[in-house]
């Protein structure tokens, strides 16, 4: 689906070169096919050097004649943003917009055509191809255009499909997943250099297990309650070990930080549609 598209990424972080590199790397789309923006001129080098694609500032130039364009900015300059390219963009093009708690009517809201959205939620571990993206679509989007979406995320890991009503559940369990994670590994480290272990070692130890312990869940399909029960031999080291932790609450506190994440990522939500613009989308019969 993407053999032949040009592409338009807008906001060329961490993030947009992560998904730019991968899908150099599988071959999908020409580099002359993609090209990018900053908001900075002292950027654009950057973007030229590292990822040998065509780098501008001029959001309306970049997107004008495209056939995917991605949105990559900051969610507090999508509004900005959505403004300066809305006379430009057509419903012959696709929009994906990648910013935490952008809904797709947002983005419809602020284009001046039916345009097919899809609302993306990635997470860091894109960077290194081993990403987890949620996507949905919008009022105008097609079967078509999902799996355009999904071919460009399954470049940078796996994909899946979900109500968008489900969006901030995604974006307070995968999306800020991995800071979770990295405070268990840490913790997991610390515990091994209280115990004599070298801290270099101890966070290999850590980490390694965490990474392996993932695709023993990804791979087996097994239920991690199964997973845990082959590891707690009877009277063994390992039992002990989960009654600290279930005296610790673990369990229930990584139950509390993932609801808490996506009940702030709905606050931010409600705050972009406290102040609607007065134009809306025509509704598709």
């Amino acid at each position: 689906m993407l053999t032949g598209k040009k592409l338009a990424v807008l906001g060329v972080g961490k993030l947009g070169e992560a998904l730019v590199m991968g899908l150099l790397k599988q071959g999908d789309v020409r580099r002359e096919d993609i090209a990018g923006s900053v908001a900075h001129e002292e950027s654009l080098g950057r973007i030229r050097e590292r990822l040998g694609i065509e780098a501008m500032t001029d959001n309306r130039r970049l997107v004008d004649g495209r056939d995917i364009i991605l949105l990559a900015v900051k969610p507090q300059n999508m509004d900005r943003v959505l403004t300066e390219i809305a006379e430009v963009v057509t419903p012959q093009q696709l929009v994906i917009t990648v910013a935490a708690s952008v809904t797709t009517q947002f983005v419809e809201a602020r284009l001046r055509a039916p345009v097919p959205v899809v609302r993306a939620m990635p997470n860091t571990p894109c960077v290194l191809g081993a990403g987890m993206t949620a996507l949905c679509g919008g009022l105008y989007a097609q079967d078509e255009h999902l799996r355009t979406a999904e071919e460009i995320f399954r470049a940078v890991g796996e994909t899946v499909f979900i109500d968008e009503s489900l969006m901030d559940g995604v974006t307070g369990l995968s999306a800020s997943g991995p800071a979770y994670l990295y405070v268990i590994i840490e913790s997991l480290a610390e515990a091994g250099v209280k115990l004599g272990i070298p801290r270099d070692i101890a966070t290999l130890l850590a980490a390694q297990t965490m990474l392996g312990a993932a695709r023993m869940v990804l791979e087996s399909k097994a239920h991690p309650a199964l997973l845990k029960d082959v590891v707690t031999t009877p009277a063994g080291c390992t039992i002990d070990g989960l009654l600290e932790l279930e005296e610790g609450k673990l369990r229930v506190t990584l139950i509390k930080a993932v609801v808490k994440a996506a009940e702030r990522a709905r606050e931010l939500v409600e705050t972009q549609n406290a102040h609607p613009r007065t134009s809306q989308p025509q509704v598709r019969h």
